[in-house]
């Protein structure tokens, strides 16, 4: 997930690497995982882990995304291991589960009783399964949702769009002045992706049909294309061709725009008193996003196949996902991924409140991931450049989505 370094300011302050260790220590888990609000949350928890398993050393390397894949594939191609535990992102899994490089989960899980693996939402638990094979446990969620200034729709008495024509309708009759309707992101590559596939979706499109042929260029693709740039080119803020995640979420936090297609998870930030929004906390909401489902994000929980002690690291992985730990780690600002977490009143009460957890159980059911396959890396970045070309006005929609379709074309 491309988040900057400045959002993992939440609830811990960490260090970009941390051990947490026993005493009399006979083995060691070295763990890779991107540097965010949720490792925060991971690493203090982990203490615990360490104080009941003192035979355990943990040791964290927390690095920001970009950093990441690279290390990972060294370690998974060297003799031995450097890293006892990581951390996938979905777009990577079918890839590194068929190169060989993760082990097999389906054994540890079977054999630990009272683990409870359907627990887990159902599609960020399918994202770790691989031609029958489990290879990730759910670590966190980004899935999107649509997050609006509730206030201003009250005043204006605008119903919250649920289809994308109401949506696009909205966000223009927003728009005024130097007040916006929608902050969106279409910067080229991994951004302008995962926000517009939330809008192929609500026309009824995808990149490739049941059989597998490539339909990105379909009429729906068209058209939900179409949609966005002139909700961009009518209700984005000036000059936000190049805007990412970062830019955005400052024009909404800042009051000068009324919606954002975003991480859920980001709705408690904005909301946090004392916070990035100011005096604007607590006056924002999440939605599902338009059309109804979204772009599902996952990092999920895997073993290198080329690690020694498999044991030890699958001890540390049903510990860290077990429902106790994992309910702890939601309350203390962690991203949920088990089902009866997000159903659980204490945890409406001690963490976001009811509705935000209900509105979050409805988008993780009906999400899907932003790519898939052995080439998801590749397709996301040849996509989003196509379709940045399309915003900025380099290329009609139409030449931009067939150029993406030879693009996906030639990568498979």
């Amino acid at each position: 997930m491309r988040t900057q370094k400045w959002l993992a300011t939440a609830l811990f302050a960490g260090a970009a690497s941390a051990m947490v260790s026993g005493s009399s220590l006979a083995g060691s888990l070295n763990i890779i995982i991107e540097e965010v609000p949720d490792y925060d949350v991971v690493r203090v928890l982990t203490e615990k882990f360490a104080a009941e398993n003192p035979g355990i050393e943990v040791t964290f390397d927390a690095m920001p995304f970009d950093a990441m894949r690279d290390k990972i594939l060294t370690s998974a191609l060297a003799s031995s291991a450097t890293y006892n535990v990581i951390i996938v992102d979905n777009p990577w899994m079918e890839e590194f589960a068929k190169a060989g490089f993760l082990t097999p989960l389906d054994d540890f899980i079977a054999a630990d009783s009272g683990y409870d693996f359907e627990d887990f939402v159902g599609p960020l638990r399918d994202i770790g399964v691989v031609e029958g094979s489990t290879y990730g446990v759910p670590y966190y969620n980004y899935a999107l949702g649509l997050i609006v200034r509730q206030d201003i729709f009250d005043e204006q008495g605008i119903a919250v769009p649920t289809t994308l024509d109401d949506y696009v309708d909205v966000v223009k009759k927003l728009t005024n002045d130097d007040f916006y309707g929608a902050a969106m992101q279409p910067q080229k590559g991994y951004k302008v992706m995962e926000e517009w596939k939330n809008w192929l979706y609500a026309t009824g499109g995808e990149l490739f049909n049941a059989d597998g042929d490539i339909t990105i260029n379909s009429p729906e693709a068209v058209k939900a294309l179409e949609m966005y740039i002139d909700a961009f080119n009518t209700s984005a803020p000036e000059g936000s061709v190049n805007w990412g995640f970062d830019e955005a979420l400052r024009a909404v936090a800042s009051g000068r725009a009324a919606t954002m297609l975003s991480y859920n998870w980001m709705l408690p930030a904005l909301n946090a008193k004392g916070g990035m929004s100011g005096d604007l906390a607590g006056k924002f909401t999440l939605n599902e996003v338009p059309g109804g489902k979204a772009v599902l994000g996952s990092w999920s929980w895997s073993i290198p196949a080329n690690v020694d002690d498999k044991d030890e690291a699958w001890k540390y992985i049903s510990w860290i996902t077990s429902k106790a730990v994992a309910k702890d780690r939601v309350i203390a600002g962690g991203a949920p991924v088990r089902t009866s977490i997000i159903s659980d009143p204490e945890v409406w009460e001690k963490g976001f409140g009811e509705d935000y957890y209900k509105t979050l159980l409805g988008i993780l059911e009906d999400a899907a991931p932003l790519s898939s396959g052995t080439s998801a890396e590749e397709l996301i970045d040849i996509v989003g450049t196509e379709l940045s070309a399309a915003v900025s006005g380099q290329k009609s929609v139409q030449q931009a989505l067939d150029d993406a379709a030879k693009g996906v074309e030639r990568a498979r």
